[in-house]
């Protein structure tokens, strides 16, 4: 098949940047098993295996910047169907909270992410870990770590460094800026958290291969969350709430989940999680190449005239609360 896959940001993610990783491993993986992939995205990006990448032109509708050939366009942001005359599927990433109806070739990142928007439709995201370097397994494990952006409220790194102190146990903090110009500043000024920012595949490999886990409260519906899969990956079990994919991702054998934090805390203290069994599941379940076959399967639907959802996938209830549940 010849795919195009076309998102509004710049490849390849060098650190922070969820979305960019998962497209960059998929179209990796498509060219392995014999597909040519090529790429619209932002100027400046670049690929060592794309036949071609494309620059996005900000001015002009995206609908007609889409090249005539190709089998398949990836879409990673919805688009109206009616405007595209290409054969594509849309990839949502993200949540919404208006009853804004989705394209019917939408695909959703988790079980979860799917049903609350009315949808059985979705793919797992995998990353490729050989990129993510050994894991030792040997190594003493020093701290807990946080995953995430932390100037934003939903992700509550407040809560991981509260969590953890608990616990009497030191965190890093890691991802995300100090400063941001729409959410302001981030302090952490508790002596057991250290802010280690923005981090690539090698500077995981230097903090989480050292953490006992990672610490992941957060109070939104996560669609599917990265960071815990990188974390296990490392050896690192999950210690988190119970909201969107986070109880179909992180099973008894490698996390703990609850809304209660005083649960969590009492959880950290008695972490016995198994540093291979992490491991192990991870690779297993979220790598690359079964994310790239499932795409495959959703591809081959749409090309036999087939919609991915029988209607408009649209979210069955709004969120009155800016918060979920956490205590």
């Amino acid at each position: 098949m010849k795919i195009l896959i076309v998102n509004n940001t710049v490849i390849p993610a060098l650190k922070y940047g969820g979305t960019e990783r998962v497209i960059w491993y998929l179209g990796k993986e498509l060219v392995k098993m014999g597909h040519q992939v090529d790429y619209l995205v932002k100027k400046g990006s670049s690929s060592s295996f794309a036949t071609k990448v494309m620059a996005i032109e900000e001015s002009k509708p995206i609908e007609d910047q889409i090249p005539e050939g190709y089998d398949v366009v990836h879409f990673n942001f919805n688009v109206d169907a009616e405007k595209v005359e290409a054969t594509h599927i849309v990839t949502i990433h993200g949540n919404t909270n208006e009853f804004l109806p989705y394209n019917k070739n939408a695909v959703f990142v988790s079980k979860n992410h799917a049903e609350r928007h009315q949808s059985q439709s979705f793919v797992y995201n995998g990353l490729d870990f050989s990129d993510y370097g050994k894991v030792d397994f040997s190594k003493d494990r020093k701290w807990f770590h946080f995953l995430g952006n932390v100037v934003w409220k939903e992700k509550n790194a407040k809560g991981a460094i509260d969590i953890a102190k608990r616990a009497k146990q030191k965190i890093v903090m890691l991802g995300g800026e100090r400063f941001s110009t729409k959410m302001g500043i981030k302090f952490f000024p508790q002596l057991n958290a250290r802010f280690a920012g923005q981090v690539d595949e090698s500077g995981k490999n230097k903090y989480i291969n050292q953490s006992k886990g990672l610490i992941f409260p957060v109070k939104w519906d996560e669609p599917f969350g990265l960071s815990m899969i990188e974390s296990l990956y490392y050896g690192s079990p999950v210690f988190g709430t119970k909201h969107g994919s986070l109880p179909e991702i992180i099973t008894p054998e490698v996390g703990f989940l609850s809304n209660d934090s005083q649960e969590l805390v009492d959880a950290i203290k008695n972490n016995t999680y198994n540093p291979k069994v992490c491991h192990h599941y991870a690779v297993d379940n979220f790598n690359s190449k079964l994310m790239a076959e499932r795409y495959v399967e959703k591809y081959k639907l749409v090309l036999s005239g087939e919609d991915l959802n029988a209607d408009f996938p649209v979210l069955k209830e709004k969120q009155e609360s800016r918060f979920l549940e956490y205590n």
